[in-house]
């Protein structure tokens, strides 16, 4: 294997709790939640965050992940964005400083716990712990300021990606391009309308 995973230092029976958790979690996923397992590297968990209502990252869906160290459990894993996001709690290279994922950790919280905590640093960033000085003073004392410039972000890096295939217009061009494009369009749609049924039927 190229890439370097923690696969090999974990114990069997870590890899298995880890596993299973997520399986759990991808059939069930926390509300607004949505998460990622790779078959080859257990320890390389991605999510997506849908940005919370009433926040400055409404509308945005932010994609991170968590990396498990040698010594996961009793130490916790870090978390990053891979979404650019400007908050007050993530660095510039995407590190997210969260309490939990440090001194309040215990090893039975889980990796839900984190993804429900991570959630929650978008609806209450909390600015005395801030990898992001900026965000943080301006949370603080230009709260209008810090919203505005957390929405611009959320506009340019977070936006779901619309179904126009711009992404691959290039090899589509080459190949049965619009029909392909379409495709990719339609499962996406397909995906968010099981979501927004979800949701509603969560309200209920």
């Amino acid at each position: 294997m190229s890439n370097v995973s923690n696969v090999e230092n974990l114990s069997p029976q870590i890899i298995r709790q880890v596993t299973k958790e997520i399986g759990s979690l991808c059939r069930n996923p926390p509300e607004g939640i949505k998460l990622f397992m790779s078959d080859e590297d257990v320890t390389d968990i991605q999510a997506i965050i849908d940005g919370p209502g009433g926040t400055p990252y409404a509308g945005g869906t932010f994609r991170m992940k968590l990396v498990l160290g040698n010594n996961f459990p009793s130490e916790p894993p870090k978390a990053f964005f891979l979404t650019k996001i400007f908050h007050p709690n993530v660095s510039s290279n995407g590190e997210i400083c969260v309490n939990t994922l440090k001194k309040d950790w215990k090893p039975e919280l889980g990796i839900k716990h984190i993804l429900l905590t991570v959630k929650c640093l978008l609806i209450v960033p909390n600015p005395e712990s801030a990898l992001n000085a900026e965000a943080g003073k301006l949370l603080l004392e230009q709260y209008e300021d810090y919203s505005l410039r957390a929405k611009m972000f959320t506009e340019i890096h977070a936006k779901p990606l619309r179904s126009t295939g711009d992404n691959c217009s290039s090899e589509d061009k080459s190949s049965d391009g619009p029909q392909a494009k379409k495709h990719a369009g339609d499962k996406k749609l397909v995906d968010k309308k099981k979501r927004d049924k979800k949701k509603t039927l969560k309200r209920l």
